[in-house]
């Protein structure tokens, strides 16, 4: 299944498995970010975190990521948000359920 991204705000990617071995917790990410229920996701191997509105808070998670030794674009990506309210945006993991990189 694919997950809807919002519109003109920040979202974060994880592969799941960069994820899990980050050390991150939910409720850290919850608080730090002021997340709701709803605003971390997990589908299959993708973890969305957002949307975020905090973009300071954002700033400094994914310097903090980076000194984790995840890498930026590998691990996990922030999608900006930056498309027209007349585009809808859906994603999922690449290999899940039939979709590969060509798809």
């Amino acid at each position: 299944m694919a997950l809807p991204v919002a519109q003109g705000v920040p979202t974060l990617f994880f592969r799941r498995a960069s994820y899990e071995r980050s050390g991150l917790t939910r409720a850290a990410l919850d608080a730090r970010l002021g997340l709701t229920d709803a605003e971390f996701r997990v589908d299959g191997n993708l973890v969305a975190i957002g949307p975020i509105y905090d973009v300071d808070a954002l700033g400094t998670l994914v310097d903090e990521l980076e000194q984790t030794g995840l890498v930026y674009y590998d691990d996990y990506f922030e999608l900006s948000g930056s498309w027209p309210e007349w585009l809808t945006v859906l994603v999922r993991a690449a290999g899940a359920e039939g979709v590969t990189a060509a798809s």
